[in-house]
C-alpha cells in the first residue's frame, strides 16, 4: 500500500507538528496495538493517546510493530487531575514514558483543567521543566477554555497546544481567537463529531459530491483549511487511509463559508468548568 504524508504546521517554539493525526480513545491496549501499527503503516506520523484512555501500552506496542522510527513520530499523551503539581507533572510524564515504553514524548498536554482543584497553573509550570529536560518536546492543554487560558497568559504561560471538542457543529469562536492571537495551535478531538449524523449534513453532502470524496474527508478538509490539527479515531486500514488522503483537494470559499454556518448549541457537550479527570 503507498503510504500518504501529511504536511506539518510549525508550533511557536519551532517544533513541526503532522496536521492530521490518529485519535486511540476509547480503545484498549489490543486495539490500539494494532490501529497504531496500521495508521503508522499507511502514513500517519502523529499519534494521540492519554493516561486515562488506558492504552498508552498499546499504542507503544503499536509503535515498535511498525518498524517506523520513533523519530519520524509525534507522539502525544495527556495526564489527569492527581498529577496537577509540579512535582506531579513529571511523575505523570515518567509514569506515561514507561507505559509507552519510549524515552521522550512530542507533546504532553493537561487533559482537563479541573478548575475545582485549582492546581492546572502549578501543572503548566511542572511541564516548563520537562521542556527543559529535554523529556518533552512542547507542551500544551487540553479542553481549557478562554477562562483557564487566561489563567496561564497571567503566569507568564502560553501553551503551544490547546487540544479541544471542535467540529463544523461546535466552531469554538472565542477559543480558536484567543488561539490564533497568541500562536497556539488548535488542535480538534472527535473532529468528526461526537454523534451520528453530522456527515449527513446538506452542506457537508453537497461538497462532496462536488469533489468525489466523502463527506468525512470534506470535515477534515475544512479542519486543515482552517489550519486546525483533527485526529480523527478509525481502527480500519481502509477509513484511516481515507480520513488521511485530505490533502489533494481543496474547498472553495463558499464551502469553508457554508461549513463555518454550521454552529449550533449543543447542550449536551462535556463542560470542562465542571467535567474533568
Amino acid at each position: 500500500m503507498s503510504t500518504i504524508s501529511a504536511p506539518t504546521v510549525t508550533l511557536s517554539n519551532g517544533v513541526p507538528m503532522p496536521q492530521v493525526g490518529l485519535g486511540t480513545w476509547p480503545m484498549d491496549d489490543a486495539q490500539a496495538a494494532v490501529a497504531v501499527a496500521s495508521a503508522l503503516g499507511v502514513g500517519y506520523r502523529l499519534i494521540d493517546t492519554a493516561e486515562n484512555y488506558g492504552n498508552e501500552r498499546g499504542v507503544g506496542e503499536g509503535i515498535r510493530k511498525s518498524g517506523v522510527a520513533r523519530g519520524e513520530i509525534f507522539l502525544t499523551t495527556k495526564f489527569n487531575r492527581q498529577w496537577h503539581s509540579v512535582d506531579g507533572a513529571r511523575q505523570a510524564c515518567e509514569a506515561s514514558l514507561r507505559r509507552l515504553g519510549v524515552d521522550y514524548l512530542d507533546l504532553l498536554l493537561i487533559h482537563w483543567p479541573n478548575p475545582d482543584q485549582d492546581r492546572y497553573v502549578e501543572a503548566f509550570h511542572g511541564m516548563t521543566r520537562l521542556l527543559e529536560a529535554g523529556l518533552v518536546r512542547a507542551i500544551g492543554t487540553s479542553n481549557f477554555k478562554v477562562t483557564h487560558l487566561q489563567r496561564l497568559f497571567d503566569a507568564g504561560l502560553v501553551p503551544h497546544v490547546n487540544q479541544i471538542q471542535l467540529d463544523p457543529y461546535h466552531l469554538r469562536s472565542d477559543i480558536v481567537a484567543v488561539h490564533r492571537a497568541r500562536g497556539i495551535v488548535t488542535e480538534a478531538w472527535s473532529p468528526l463529531g461526537r454523534a451520528r449524523g453530522m456527515t449527513d449534513d446538506p452542506a457537508i453532502v453537497a461538497a462532496a459530491e462536488r469533489h468525489g470524496r466523502t463527506p468525512a474527508q470534506v470535515v477534515l478538509r475544512w479542519h486543515v483549511q482552517s489550519g486546525y490539527v483533527p485526529i480523527p479515531k478509525s481502527a480500519d486500514p481502509a477509513r484511516q487511509a481515507q480520513n488521511l488522503d485530505v490533502f489533494g483537494f481543496t474547498l472553495s470559499d463558499e464551502e469553508m463559508a457554508a461549513l463555518g454556518r454550521l454552529d449550533r448549541p449543543d447542550p449536551g457537550m462535556l463542560d470542562s468548568d465542571v467535567f474533568g479527570h
